[in-house]
């Protein structure tokens, strides 16, 4: 039974016909030069219209605001007019779309930053991982972070600005709206996070003050396009790249709380099934209380991402946990991922060696049902 999942629903300025959602995938495969979206980015998002709500893979706000090979920018007049044609073909298949943005603060390289400079954080302390750089030969390679250097505050307004920008050109490249990644240790979460955030001044120490940049970049998208054209993820207890808080349950509930009156299309959480790309074993016991409470803090609609199957979904719709179901990994390889849950088909299964970068093969050749 899939009766909760097939209901409509209003999220801002959209109704969704139903609630599965397709969530944000980055999938390395922007065209180049220039990380501008392609006529297969088109093919790719056309396919996948059927979601109830798409929002693109992250795409980078500015150039420093980049940490991998091959993903997507909103910055330049070629990448908007790259976008255009992806919100295009989307709407001309009854589909909507949010475009999430994206800046990955420390978790990048001097190669994708202006000058060879290095990437900018919060604080000046390298993130525990490595990021996805291209060698001389222009092949991908895996390459150690370096230290960042800590943001001044004049840095941390130009960011604002560059959101603010990055919005607008969201906007006129035709998409519905635009969501905020503040999640999975790029640089809002890392700001949020008591483990990466050391600094001393208005934007650190205090719950208020770690959360201080996140809100001011939402009063700024919201004042700029309006209510219920700006949604906000966020990844309460998430570990990727060195995340981690003193208070979690503190910190994330004053975050939700604070968005209550920020007229946003919703709220996106996810929960920590996943470290990166790899499934996690050792879910910190305090969650199942901590996304109750967060339940009850935020009063809007709530979108969960994370590890859900069509029996999952139903199941935390029926108990009230969520309003909307993303789903990651399944929509690579099924592009009609609603009807096969809604009938109870099966599933293609996703190659994870053709993940991230490559060509048209496990992108745009998985089948939907009728083809098969």
């Amino acid at each position: 039974m899939t009766a909760q999942l097939k209901q409509p629903i209003n999220v801002g300025t959209l109704t969704l016909p139903h609630r599965v959602a397709m969530a944000p995938l980055t999938r390395s495969r922007a065209g180049q030069p220039g990380n501008v979206p392609t006529a297969m980015n088109v093919e790719y998002y056309r396919q996948r219209a059927s979601a109830a709500l798409i929002i693109t893979e992250a795409t980078q706000i500015s150039q420093q605001g980049q940490g991998y090979a091959w993903t997507p920018g909103i910055h330049t007049k070629v990448q908007i007019d790259g976008w255009a044609k992806v919100s295009e073909a989307v709407h001309q298949a009854h589909g909507r779309i949010f475009m999430q943005l994206w800046h990955v603060g420390r978790v990048s390289h001097p190669q994708f930053q202006p000058g060879g400079r290095p990437p900018v954080a919060p604080s000046a302390q390298a993130a525990p991982g490595k990021t996805f750089i291209t060698d001389a030969n222009g092949e991908g390679i895996w390459a150690d972070v370096p230290v960042p250097e800590a943001l001044s505050i004049s840095g941390i307004d130009a960011i604002v600005a560059d959101y603010r920008q990055a919005a607008l050109n969201a906007m006129a490249a035709g998409m519905d709206g635009v969501e905020i990644h503040a999640g999975n240790g790029y640089l809002l979460d890392q700001f949020i996070n008591s483990a990466s955030n050391l600094r001393d001044d208005q934007y650190g120490g205090s719950i208020e003050n770690r959360a201080r940049l996140l809100l001011e970049i939402v009063d700024a998208l919201v004042e700029l396009l309006g209510p219920g054209k700006v949604a906000v993820r966020l990844t309460p207890m998430g570990r990727f790249m060195g995340m981690g808080d003193d208070t979690p349950e503190q910190t994330f509930g004053y975050i939700a709380r604070a968005l209550n009156d920020k007229s946003l299309a919703y709220l996106h959480l996810v929960e920590p099934v996943m470290v990166g790309t790899v499934r996690d074993d050792n879910i910190d016991p305090r969650w199942d209380a901590i996304i109750h409470q967060l339940r009850q803090d935020y009063r809007g609609v709530l979108m969960l991402a994370g590890g859900y199957d069509a029996k999952s979904a139903e199941q935390a719709l029926a108990d009230g946990r969520a309003d909307i179901i993303a789903f990651g990994r399944p929509f690579i390889a099924n592009p009609d991922l609603p009807r096969r849950l809604f009938d109870g088909l099966a599933l293609n299964a996703g190659d994870s060696a053709t993940f991230f970068g490559g060509d048209a093969t496990g992108y745009i050749d998985y089948p939907a049902w009728a083809q098969e």
